[in-house]
């Protein structure tokens, strides 16, 4: 037994020395506009194009083929966190505010979106770092998501100037009211302002959907700034070494499987002598 595990450790050892140790980069995205199913389909199509060494394929993306069996790509979600029970506290404490259905919306928006992880795994560092940088060009290039960003995008800005342009006219006609209040004859109703032969406005009303256009514009620029891409990059990682899990190493591995062997075999030797007794 204790010459199995010497043996496994210098078998673990020599193939750790002989073997060239694996690099990775990864990369945190976001899909925009529904295009969380075309993430993992076109990570699956370069996966397909690696295993098949497909050579015109990364060529028209300008990788270079020589060493492509190297590389290997993946795709992973990244859990969100759990809503904690203090959400619903908050909820309840904002539940009479005018703008609470909006709260519960942008909510609900970043609870339903999750992120993802796409790993590369390589050996030589720099062409895996152009590796990386050529695959996201790639995955980011579908003609039909780039329309849609653009399509989006320009609602959006139209959204914005059509917020501003009535945020002007509601002030405008605020300010002219309260000008007009010292000049002219007017009463205070129920929290309106009624003037001759004119209907009562809303006052508070008025500023209520100033608020919420001017919400409703913010979040339309946070739009414009997170959607530049089908793909949005949250972070390009840096090339680091790939740490295998403790009884996934070479070193720790072999020695195991040669303890696991000696002892079958020793169940066996063990079990055919009881049998031999027996029958004696």
């Amino acid at each position: 037994l204790g010459g199995l595990i010497v043996l496994g450790l210098g078998i673990g050892y020599g193939l750790n020395q002989i073997t060239e140790k694996k690099k990775k980069i990864e990369v945190i995205v976001k899909p925009n506009l529904d295009s969380e199913n075309y993430l993992y389909d076109v990570v699956a199509e370069i996966e397909s194009n690696i295993k098949a060494k497909d050579a015109a394929f990364f060529k028209n993306i300008g990788i270079k083929t020589e060493n492509i069996k190297q590389f290997e790509i993946s795709v992973e979600p990244i859990e969100v966190e759990k809503k904690r029970k203090g959400d619903l506290e908050l909820f309840e404490k904002f539940k009479d505010n005018p703008n609470f259905s909006s709260i519960i919306r942008n909510e609900l928006q970043k609870n339903s979106t999750s992120n993802h992880r796409i790993i590369f795994t390589f050996k030589n560092a720099d062409e895996g770092q152009v590796f990386s940088e050529k695959i996201m060009e790639y995955i980011n290039s579908a003609e039909f998501f780039q329309q849609l960003i653009k399509t989006s995008n320009e609602n959006a800005e139209a959204r914005i100037k059509q917020n501003e342009l009535l945020i002007k006219q509601i002030d405008a006609l605020i300010a002219n009211y309260t000008e007009s209040i010292s000049e002219r004859e007017g009463q205070l109703l129920d929290n309106r302002i009624s003037f001759d032969n004119e209907k009562p406005m809303d006052i508070t009303g008025l500023f209520q959907l100033k608020n919420r256009l001017i919400q409703d514009s913010e979040q339309k620029r946070i739009e414009l700034q997170e959607q530049q891409e089908p793909i949005n990059v949250l972070n390009f990682g840096k090339s680091q070494k790939v740490i295998k899990p403790f009884f996934g190493k070479k070193l720790v591995l072999i020695p195991l499987i040669f303890i696991g062997v000696f002892f079958l075999f020793e169940l066996v030797f063990f079990i055919n002598r009881k049998a031999l007794t027996l029958n004696k």
